[in-house]
Parts: structure tokens; sequence; C-alpha cells
């Protein structure tokens, strides 16, 4: 027997994982205005890649291919796919910087900026599209929480980046 899925759609679940980055982002911002330290912010902005990470592949391997199919709007889908481009391009710099690097604490509000203009287009338009399309988006559920937590246990722990021997 599974376990209860508290979602009532693809969307709904997609949107959950939306509001969870975007708590992480404000508690990295809160970070930032409390003085928090370089090891603490590396390890919640870690947290955040990793996240939209799975989030991202599950909606690329997933939710976009089926409605794709089922809007018909390769415009839009090819644009949803060059959004996820940019913010896998800001998370593989993130990823690559050391916590007291100049420019760390910019390059989170890039990634922050990127991913709400993503989100904000995406409730706005291909979540909307998918409500109102063939797309079986409670069908879709178990197949996208199971995925994503198979991400998730096979994601390595976030090993802080920087840490090179001689530098500063």
């Amino acid at each position: 027997m599974s376990a209860t899925l508290y979602y009532e759609d693809a969307v709904d679940l997609l949107d959950a994982d939306h509001k969870l980055v975007q708590k992480l982002f404000l508690d990295y911002q809160g970070l930032c205005d409390d003085g928090g330290s370089s090891k603490a912010k590396q390890k919640l902005a870690l947290k955040i890649c990793q996240d939209l990470t799975v989030h991202t592949q599950i909606e690329e391997e997933i939710f976009y291919p089926r409605v794709r199919a089922a809007i018909e709007d390769d415009a839009l889908m090819d644009e949803a796919l060059q959004e996820h481009a940019e913010a896998k391009e800001a998370i593989a710099r993130l990823q690559g910087m050391a916590p007291t690097d100049d420019g760390y604490d910019d390059t989170v509000k890039q990634l922050f900026a990127t991913v709400m203009d993503h989100v904000m287009d995406e409730r706005e338009q291909v979540f909307l599209k998918a409500r109102y399309s063939t797309a079986d988006l409670r069908g879709m559920v178990p197949e996208l929480h199971a995925r994503k937590k198979e991400l998730q246990a096979a994601a390595p722990a976030p090993a802080p980046a920087g840490r090179k021997k001689g530098s500063s």
C-alpha cells in the first residue's frame, strides 16, 4: 500500500516546491541581513541548489513533455526550458564558488531573481494552460513524487566549494 500524497495535481506538487525554495531564498536573505556566517549561508545556498536541481529534473523528465504534448505550445515550453538553462548556469557558478568569494551573495540573489521570474511565468502560463489541457495532472503526482524522492536519495551530500588549500 502506498502512502497518501497530499497534492491535488502535478501543478500543486510543483508549486509547493516553488514556495519552499522561495522560503529558502528569503531565509538566505535573512542570513545576509543578520550578518550570518559564510558557512551557514553556504549550507543554505547548496540546499537551494540541490532542491532546484531535483525540481528542474522532474519537470523536464515528466511534467514538461506531457504538458507540451497536451497544450501544443512549443514556444512556451521551449522558453521554460531556456529559463531552466539559465538557472542551471547560475547554480553551476554558485557551486563553484567559496562563500567568502566576492559576488557570492550577489550570485545567490541573481539565482533568486532568475528562479522567481521563471516561477511567475510558469504559474501564469504553463500551469494555467496545463490545468485547461487534457494532460493527466492528477495521474502525474505519484510519478513526480517518486522520482523526486529517488533523486533526493541519490544526491550526494552538498560539499562546500572553494576548499582549496592556500586560496582565499
